[in-house]
């Protein structure tokens, strides 16, 4: 039941390195203050310390800068200390300005910090920055943009030359230029490639997929208990104590690595055959002579309650997370999700999310069929529009008025304008990407670029399989299994398929729905053939633990290794 990885898939790449590089920077940069006796958690109140300077580990945030007001505080006391900010993984000038306004440049001295690369897991890499779909597609603030590159800087130089890069979006493009530029001042160094091929997607190119409920074990832990730098908390739900504890889940998890993938229909009967086979192994110690007493108890003793131990865990997580599923009526909710990505019974669905609304179930889940009902129809018909706009505000309070200008202002949650049906859309865009001019697009196709295509991407990426026989998904036939079989992920395919061509060619409607700036590079074409089938995959603005299965099953099936890098990077093999 566990999907195993190919015997034939080449090895990833040793990603903690990244860990080693950015711990001796930290240790260095440290060892300059020296005689620390405390450390502080940044908040907006006073620090009480007796020391003679103060070091400050911050991300580059101007309220996390407007926070450190101390060295003002010192100086109204007539107190003399030395001030240090180290900014990670970088410092922007208006970190800088925002010091200058507060009178305190002079009495600080800062520094960077390049930690650019959390390694979670052995294929997946984060640049751990939450904040980064925000700033770049809402307020249109570029500033991490150049951090995008500067990781893929760093990766090509740990694990480079890449082979081939591929892209899609205007992020994305503009972290690749980045990236190139940085390649370019730097030193060139011969190096053995570990990475052969890399694909840039901005967040905003698919956003059905996140859209969608996930219902693989991981993206499930995720929804319901939040996972965080590779850590999730089980609270006393699922520990069955008073306590609260954390957990790493990664590769190491034995129990976790073998269902983190899988549909969760089918997690507890491989969690019960887990704790039969896990009684068979305690039930060997009957009948056994001393010496072999002693080697169980050294060799596999210790390895058996640790396993039982996350064996429990994870059965207390699964069973908590069927009851909050059950309690939401989940199958429902399924199954309007997929009916709007079919296109069938639309009005039920509306009748749904509005029942939804109304009961007040869930305000976030609310939106969310909500979004996922405007960028499938295109946008909204006004009147339902503004129906369920008033409903939400009357349901869950007017201050998400901003909310919904939010939504509209990223193309999320939109109403369609008169002459705006899908195939008008369509029309529209063929026509617009046909006239352009000097490379650039006219100012009518960019006040296009919020308009969801997704039926005419659907049909033309075949992302709803149409078939009549039922899904077996204890045995997946292809990545729409990390949605039961009803839709595979826009983002995933469009990976498949450029890798597949080697490039964007025949694609070319695709690219046009999609809005276009896409490229595909040849950056080094010395990378070796083992190289070449481990793909590096970045999400420009997170991406979802369901993509990652995705792509790990593409791998599987393709002989390949896939790493994901997100502000969220992912790898991979095939």
């Amino acid at each position: 039941m566990a999907h195993g990885a190919r015997r034939d898939s080449p090895e990833l790449p040793d990603f903690s390195l990244l860990k080693r590089l950015a711990r001796d920077q930290l240790i260095y940069l440290l060892e300059q203050q020296h005689e620390v006796d405390k450390l502080y958690k940044v908040e907006y109140k006073p620090i009480v310390s007796t020391s003679d300077q103060l070091c400050f580990l911050i991300r580059p945030r101007i309220q996390t800068v407007k926070w450190i007001y101390v060295a003002n505080a010192d100086k109204a006391a007539g107190r003399l200390r030395r001030y240090k900010i180290i900014f990670t993984p970088q410092k922007f000038y208006a970190c800088e300005a925002v010091l200058e306004e507060q009178g305190i440049f002079g009495d600080v001295t800062t520094d960077e910090w390049s930690f650019y690369l959390l390694p979670l897991d052995d294929d997946i890499i984060s640049l751990e920055l939450p904040e980064f779909f925000r700033v770049n597609f809402l307020a249109g603030d570029q500033r991490w943009v150049r951090t995008a590159g500067s990781a893929l800087h760093l990766l090509h130089s740990l694990y480079g030359p890449f082979s081939k890069v591929y892209g899609i979006g205007r992020c994305s493009k503009m972290a690749y230029e980045s990236w190139r530029e940085q390649v370019e001042e730097g030193e060139q160094t011969a190096r053995h490639a570990e990475i052969g091929k890399v694909f840039l997607i901005d967040r905003d190119v698919d956003y059905v997929t996140p859209l969608c409920s996930q219902v693989v074990y991981e993206g499930l832990v995720d929804d319901i208990f939040r996972i965080k730098c590779g850590c999730v908390e089980f609270g006393p739900d699922v520990t069955s104590s008073d306590k609260s504890i954390k957990v790493m889940l990664n590769s190491q998890d034995r129990v976790f690595n073998e269902i983190r993938n899988e549909h969760f229909s089918n997690v507890f009967g491989f969690l019960s055959q887990k704790a039969r086979n896990l009684q068979t192994a305690y039930d060997k110690r009957r009948g056994m002579d001393i010496k072999q007493m002693k080697t169980f108890v050294s060799e596999e003793l210790k390895g058996l309650k640790q396993e039982h131990r996350l064996l429990s865990l994870h059965i207390s997580a699964s069973e908590s997370i069927m009851k909050k599923k059950t309690k939401q009526d989940f199958q429902e909710f399924l199954k309007t999700e997929h009916s709007l990505l079919e296109g069938f019974e639309i009005r039920e669905c509306i009748s749904f999310i509005e029942e939804h609304i109304n009961r007040q179930v869930s305000m976030i889940e609310s939106l969310r069929l909500l979004c996922l009902l405007s960028i499938t129809e295109n946008g909204l018909l006004p009147k339902d529009y503004r129906s369920l706009k008033a409903q939400y505000l009357q349901s869950y309070g007017v201050d998400h008025l901003l909310t919904f200008t939010n939504l509209r202002q990223l193309g999320l949650l939109v109403e369609q304008q008169p002459g705006e049906t899908l195939t008008v859309m369509e029309s529209k865009v063929g026509k617009l990407v046909n006239d352009k001019t000097a490379g650039k697009l006219t100012d009518a196709f960019s006040s296009l670029a919020k308009k969801s295509n997704f039926r005419a991407l659907s049909r033309r990426l075949n992302l709803v399989p149409k078939t009549d026989e039922e899904y077996d998904l204890r045995v997946p036939r292809d990545m729409a299994y990390i949605f039961s079989g009803a839709y595979v992920p826009l983002s995933c395919k469009l990976i498949e398929q450029v890798l597949e061509r080697d490039g964007w060619t025949g694609l070319e409607e695709v690219t046009r729905l999609l809005n276009g700036h896409e490229f595909a590079v040849t950056a080094d074409s010395r990378a070796k053939s083992d190289a070449q089938r481990i793909i590096l995959v970045m999400f420009l603005g997170g991406c979802t633990f369901s993509e990652i299965s995705a792509l790990r099953f593409l791998g599987r099936e393709k002989g390949t290794t896939w790493s994901e890098l997100s502000s969220v990077l992912t790898c991979y093999q095939v």
